[in-house]
């Protein structure tokens, strides 16, 4: 069954801050078909503030004007805290808090934003894996971690819209020895976590996907990091789970895609850690919309702003 609607078709401006790259892409709804996309990378530290949105708003101008369909709106997607008015509450990889993209973007079109894991959340649930449930748990596997809840396929904010940050927090236990171990799951489980972890062991991989590449090929070392990664992931779905009790899990992301070794183990060990026996059989999904999904939902976002149609 799938529980919304769009009457009136569209193309709309979507255009997705990612931890290493931004895209600006024109989409058609109601269907959520990407026709053109244009990919930049994310600026890091401070280059990543005031004069990188210049340029963005710049450059989503231009890509406007090359177009002649018109679009309505521009939707953003950013990869930090959205509060529940639109509003950047953090600056941990793009440095806009403080700052009002929504009015710069305003002076071309219309503009709502959202965060990254919310937009990709709702392209999924009005248009991907999560259309047939009701409410699903989404996380986010990508350069960083993040997580959202779907409840009657609208992403769950939170009071603050701040319910996503389920790998930024550590866990902390106490070792036999008597030591604070402390286990974050973006660092041990997210892309640039697993880069940097490759590199620190010496091994030939410049990134995730590279890594889990490796593991494939049976590289021990990369077997393990690789399975504490899906180790980390189980301890924190299979939380999420026992909390909420959803009716599916899904995951996207950029490291979602990989089929083998660490799907099979996050599959694994996500239903290792759900207690309940008539809760531990739930599907557990990869995301159908891909890289795409943030860039949809930032659509999807603007066209429910700009339209009534949306339903």
């Amino acid at each position: 069954m799938v529980f919304f609607q769009m009457i009136e078709p569209a193309t709309v401006i979507g255009v997705d801050i990612g931890g290493t790259k931004a895209a600006i892409g024109a989409v058609s709804l109601p269907d959520g078909e990407v026709l053109e996309t244009v990919l930049l990378p994310t600026p890091t530290g401070a280059a990543s503030g005031d004069a990188f949105l210049d340029s963005l708003a710049r450059q989503v101008a231009a890509f406007i004007d090359r177009r002649s369909d018109g679009p309505p709106a521009i939707g953003l997607s950013v990869c930090e805290l959205v509060d529940v008015e639109g509003k950047i509450r953090s600056g941990h990889r793009v440095q806009w808090k403080g700052l009002d993209p929504v009015a710069r973007f305003s002076e071309i079109l219309p503009t709502a934003i959202e965060s990254d894991v919310r937009a990709a959340a709702l392209a999924e649930a009005r248009l991907g894996a999560g259309r047939h449930y009701r409410q699903f748990f989404y996380l986010n596997l990508g350069t960083g971690v993040s997580s959202c809840l779907v409840l009657d396929g609208k992403p769950h904010a939170g009071h603050r819209g701040n319910a996503l940050a389920i790998a930024s927090s550590p866990i902390s236990l106490r070792t036999k020895q008597g030591e604070i171990a402390s286990q974050v799951l973006e660092d041990v489980a997210g892309g640039e976590g697993l880069a940097r972890l490759a590199a620190m062991a010496g091994l030939k991989a410049g990134s995730a996907k590279e890594l889990i590449t490796l593991a494939e090929s049976g590289e021990p070392h990369a077997q393990a990091l690789i399975g504490d990664a899906a180790r980390a992931v189980g301890v924190s779905l299979g939380l999420a789970v026992n909390i909420l009790d959803p009716e599916a899990v899904i995951v996207g992301g950029g490291l979602a895609g990989a089929e083998g070794l660490f799907w099979e183990a996050i599959q694994r060990e996500t239903r290792a850690h759900i207690w309940s026996d008539d809760t531990r059989p739930l599907p557990i999904l990869k995301g159908s919309l891909g890289s795409d999904a943030a860039l949809i939902g930032a659509a999807l976002t603007a066209y429910a702003m700009s339209s009534p149609k949306l339903r």
